[in-house]
């Protein structure tokens, strides 16, 4: 008998030869019904695969990460079966499972696929798929592949650099591609299917070989997934933060000022600097000091800290200065001057920990195909914060920092997140720097915090830093579309690097441990992925202008501004609209500009020293007429429900 152990911790015992699905009926009929895909050992299996030796085992549904990833690349098959029957003649290459789909990468030679061919190619694969074809792995002599692949020059590049005996293929109807494994178990699962697209994609990535067509798509179990799918893609167009950040009038980009590099324009400037003060009000009461490094840094700064040998070759390149040999870089990171600042003068056990915290710039050269708007670019700025503490505080302040990630999350509306805890590779050790006993101690210390602050956890092996683990916290928008924002670091490798010291009670020297963090990670990219959470629709307190005052007609300019006055006393960021346009042009207009309140005044409104307020997205509802005072009152309730109170 083998031993089987489940998710849930749970062992069964089986005859040797049993197969995932075997597992699955074991458990109940049902749960076997909706299971699609397995993992054992975690290595990805078939679920007709026979397993013979104990191991953990993993079964995957529809709902599963593990799942759509078996469901996708199994609709690659289909897909790719069709695409050689449409177009003879072509060389099909790769077709892995990706984010929200499938792609195969095909060189169709002297033919052509175009947007007309996306309809039969999809009623085709469902066709097929209505067959119910099993998907069969077998094994394969090299030669035998070879053979088979002969003609292909893509196919027998990724052959010959397979060992005999490794060598499997998948066999669906009347098709067969060389592949790994990890299908669904017949095709008649797949009930919808949609071509998303098609591009250029050199072969294995590399610009220096021919450019072959990547076909895009996806598919679902049901076609209504597959209808709510591409309703979420157009709301995502809608939200996308590059069209509403102009839209907004927050930021541009110049191709004189350089691809990759933001222009912050003054509302948008506005809105990064009140995320700033309310991260540094919240820093200020945690006992963080305000630091500030140059934008440049010597380049043996970044060969002590290791930055060099990791990133300097796909970075920006060396300044040279008149002085012969002198070289400096753009500053990649802040940490290293942090601990330059650390080490400025000795410290005793009795002054730890000392907290520095910085919004500091960095730069890092991105290639242009992988700039996105303010998601990816080359000059950023991080709320970045380097602790300096002892052995025994590492526990308490790395729970801080928890909270005030936590802080920040909440005040912001980002409800829905799971805490990775990203650790180091299990096999290839060479990424990184550090002993092993250092990397064993930071790596409990964020297990062992997130369990006592109760995270929804999950561990990503290979995911670490290079200098030490991580908690990155992976936040879901209101699409449901996972980002990483937020990281707390520990690391015990760079104060050996930068011989950082402490005095303890002993009266002998000791390396402090430091705590890298982040809430925002990179204030663009914060503010790319709250645009798109949020539509625009920021919380109150952060709004660019939280009021218009739209007056009926130039009568009452006058009446507006006495407004104004007495809405800035209160600190109510408002503005007046005094252009010789319609009431209903400039509703509509600050509608566009997602202006949380309409203030409208007239004839009654002066005479009653009221104004009439109309709310953002309120079309249709009667407006209401409040005093100044009362309307201060609701503004100022409406931000103390969203902008909690950070308690140290």
């Amino acid at each position: 008998m083998i031993k089987i152990t489940l998710p849930d911790g749970s062992v069964k015992e089986f005859a040797p030869g049993i197969t995932p699905m075997d597992v699955a009926k074991s458990i109940s009929e049902g749960f076997a019904r909706n299971v699609i895909s397995a993992s054992f050992d975690g290595t990805t299996v078939e679920t007709t695969t026979p397993l013979t030796t104990d191991g953990s085992l993993i079964l995957y549904t529809w709902n599963d990460e593990g799942g759509k990833k078996a469901f996708w690349h199994s609709t690659s098959h289909v897909m790719a079966q069709v695409l050689e029957e449409m177009f003879p003649g072509i060389k099909l290459t790769l077709g892995p499972a990706i984010s929200n789909g499938f792609y195969y990468d095909v060189d169709f030679e002297d033919q052509k696929i175009t947007d007309a061919d996306f309809k039969k190619i999809e009623d085709r694969v469902l066709e097929i798929s209505r067959g119910k074809h099993e998907f069969k792995l077998r094994p394969v002599s090299k030669a035998e592949a070879l053979e088979l692949y002969k003609d292909n020059v893509y196919k027998t590049e990724l052959i010959s650099n397979l060992e005999d005996g490794t060598i499997t293929f998948c066999d669906h109807d009347t098709f067969t591609d060389l592949c790994r494994g990890g299908h669904i178990p017949n095709t008649g699962i797949i009930k919808a299917m949609k071509i998303m697209s098609v591009a250029g994609a050199y072969w294995r990535g590399d610009e220096k070989n021919k450019q072959l067509t990547r076909v895009y798509g996806t598919s679902f179990p049901k076609q209504k997934d597959l209808t709510e799918y591409l309703e979420l893609l157009e709301e995502a167009k809608r939200r996308d933060h590059r069209k509403l950040g102009k839209e907004l009038e927050l930021f541009a980009f110049s191709q004189k000022v350089g691809a990759g590099l933001p222009l912050w324009l003054p509302k948008g400037a506005a809105l990064r600097d009140r995320l700033e003060q309310f991260l540094k009000k919240a820093q200020k009461k945690g006992g963080y000091e305000q630091v500030v490094t140059p934008h440049i840094g010597q380049k043996e700064l970044y060969i002590t800290s290791g930055h060099y040998a990791k990133y300097g070759a796909d970075s920006f390149q060396p300044i040279s200065t008149p002085a012969e040999g002198e070289e400096f870089l753009l500053k990649p990171m802040n940490c290293p001057h942090h601990c330059e600042i650390y080490n400025v003068r000795p410290w005793s056990y009795k002054d730890l920990p000392k907290r520095y915290a910085e919004f500091g710039t960095v730069y890092r050269y991105e290639q242009s195909g992988e700039l996105h708007g303010l998601t990816r670019v080359r000059g950023f700025t991080q709320d970045d914060a380097h602790i300096f503490c002892t052995p025994e505080q590492l526990d308490e302040e790395f729970k801080k920092v928890i909270d005030l990630v936590l802080y920040v999350f909440g005040s912001l509306g980002f409800e829905n997140f799971t805490a990775q805890i990203s650790l180091r590779d299990k096999e290839n050790r060479d990424k990184y720097i550090g002993t092993d006993e250092n990397w064993e101690k930071a790596e409990n210390a964020i297990i062992n915090a997130a369990a006592d602050k109760g995270l929804n956890t999950v561990v990503e092996y290979g995911e670490a830093a290079f200098y030490g683990p991580k908690l990155d916290f992976m936040v879901k928008d209101a699409l449901g579309r996972q980002w990483q924002l937020g990281t707390i670091q520990v690391d015990y490798n760079l104060p050996e690097r930068f011989d950082l010291t402490y005095k303890g009670s002993d009266n002998e020297l000791h390396r402090p441990v430091m705590i890298h963090r982040a809430p925002f990670g990179s204030m663009e990219r914060f503010i790319a992925i709250l645009l798109e959470h949020t539509a625009g629709n920021f919380p109150l307190w952060l709004m660019p202008e939280q009021a218009i005052i739209l007056s009926l007609s130039e009568k009452y300019e006058i009446y507006a501004k006495k407004v104004l006055d007495l809405l800035e006393n209160h600190e109510i960021r408002a503005l007046i609209d005094n252009r010789n346009e319609t009431i209903g042009k400039k509703i509509r207009d600050a509608e566009m500009q997602k202006t949380p309140f309409m203030l409208i005044v007239g004839e009654e409104e002066e005479k009653n020293g009221t104004i009439s307020i109309r709310r953002h997205g309120q079309e249709g509802k009667g407006n209401i007429s409040v005093t100044i005072e009362e309307f201060a009152a609701i503004v100022n309730e409406e931000i103390n429900k969203t902008l909690k109170v950070f308690t140290v």
